[in-house]
């Protein structure tokens, strides 16, 4: 028996092809009968074009509803599905091309496919075995080196079926989808667990406060990062009626303020489920549907997870295992290797676990700097900034941001002008990845051995953006 991915979430699908898949935001929808015949013309094109089962396909757009069509279409064919953030620059492209060698790396969605949909039609979703890859997305490394997790049909399957369940899902439910679709939570979190249930969703190419706001009296659902809750919040507009809907507001991919959680409760009488994932396992911990939400807690284990915490300390670093691990580090071997013990994933988080299961994340064992929802490495970062003129060195750090989770901060030592440095980033640098501050210090702060203190700093540093 096949398990492509595909075929799981066609079972899915609206028994009425007729019904909306995508409600768009000029009123246009998208039926599942266009989406299922969208994906078997991409299957078939990408047959005729010679791609092979296990052949990757790289995919540098914006969101749109036809990125969707030709992931489906990738996963029906039995190809290997690379999606990229459109953000990043030629320079960051090459390093992905060069590194996985897509058979077909796509930037157009609309013209490949109209040119797929010249093809014949394949009928039947190609067989796939649990363990064979169905996605590769890329996550980068403290050294400035992506490193691509490869995601099974088995993975992505085992996550999709558990969130659906564990969150309630019905074909009832309107999903408001503002997130991208070039990583984990939009891509797979949001969409498969939508598709499984055959429930429309609010599309959207991006979150703008405004358009969310108008879209909730729609929606059922809602999965955003921290920076959308906020942003929310933000806005009079935004009250306990037009939340009333709304039956569950989900929220990850970075750390959620306790400050924002309590004044989310306080605005909507609701409180946001906060889960914990990464691109390595999906989701692996959530706070109940139904039960206590606490703001802090990222929620237990999900079922059929594993977890553990580094050598039984209290605090340590957190280890999993379970069907929804990925299986290893494209082309990394090493890397692979580094990042099992005994079986279990080494996540390099570091957290607790408390006596009644919850767990608490406390940081990170790395440098890792999540804002926005999105992983950014301070190794990356430092490699461009320590190349500009007036650059002696530099130390890249994340600190409270009350808008974005944590804020991208560049400790300088040298002299320079702030404005110029953080022009110079962006232009070098994926726009999410530049520093919102540069602070130019005289020295930086070192242990015996000549390491940079990054705790020290961002000690000192702390309230930056806060300012507490």
């Amino acid at each position: 028996m096949s398990s492509n991915l595909y075929d799981r979430l066609a079972e899915g699908f609206a028994p009425d092809r007729a019904k909306p898949c995508f409600i768009l935001a000029d009123g246009s929808e998208v039926s599942y009968g266009a989406l299922e015949t969208a994906a078997a013309h991409v299957a078939g094109h990408l047959k005729a074009t010679g791609l092979k089962p296990g052949d990757r396909l790289g995919l540098h757009v914006d969101k749109s509803v036809e990125a969707v069509m030709i992931y489906l279409g990738v996963l029906k064919a039995g190809c290997v599905f690379m999606p990229l953030n459109p953000a990043y620059t030629a320079t960051e492209v090459d390093y992905f091309l060069t590194d996985a060698e897509p058979a077909l790396f796509v930037t157009d969605a609309q013209a490949f496919l109209a040119e797929a949909r010249t093809a014949d039609p394949l009928l039947t979703a190609v067989e796939r075995a649990s363990s064979d890859l169905a996605a590769l997305i890329y996550t980068s490394g403290t050294t400035g080196r992506s490193k691509g997790a490869m995601l099974t049909h088995g993975n992505l399957i085992s996550n999709a079926e558990t969130l659906f369940e564990i969150w309630g899902f019905s074909s009832g439910d309107i999903l408001l989808h503002a997130l991208p679709i070039f990583h984990v939570h939009g891509l797979f979190i949001a969409l498969h667990t939508a598709l499984l249930g055959g429930c429309s969703m609010i599309w959207l190419s991006k979150f703008t406060d405004k358009e969310v706001i108008a879209s909730l009296a729609d929606a059922t659902v809602m999965m955003g990062v921290p920076t959308f809750y906020t942003r929310l919040l933000a806005n009079p507009a935004f009250t306990r009626e037009t939340a009333s809907r709304v039956r569950l507001f989900i929220s990850g991919s970075a750390p959620l303020l306790a400050t924002t959680f309590a004044a989310f409760e306080e605005r909507t009488g609701q409180r946001i489920l906060e889960r914990y994932g990464m691109s390595e396992a999906a989701i692996i911990t959530s706070n109940p549907l139904n039960g206590e939400r606490m703001a802090g807690s990222v929620g237990y284990p999900l079922p059929g997870v594993e977890l553990r915490i580094e050598g039984g300390k209290e605090t340590g670093g957190i280890q999993i295992r379970g069907p929804s691990v990925f299986s290893g580090y494209w082309r990394m071997a090493e890397k692979t290797q580094e990042a099992f013990l005994e079986g279990w994933f080494v996540t390099g988080d570091v957290g607790r676990q408390d006596a009644d299961g919850r767990v608490w994340i406390s940081g990170r064992a790395k440098d890792l700097i999540i804002s926005g929802g999105f992983n950014v490495y301070p190794k990356e970062i430092e490699l461009v900034l320590d190349d500009l003129d007036g650059v002696v060195e530099s130390a890249v750090i994340g600190v409270p941001h009350p808008d974005f989770g944590e804020g991208v901060v560049a400790v300088v030592m040298g002299v320079g002008d702030e404005a110029w440095v953080i022009a110079e980033a962006r232009r070098r640098l994926a726009a999410f990845k530049a520093p919102k501050r540069v602070v130019f210090v005289p020295d930086l702060p070192r242990n015996a051995m000549g390491k940079v203190l990054k705790a020290s700093l961002r000690d000192r540093y702390n309230d930056l953006f806060t300012g507490g």
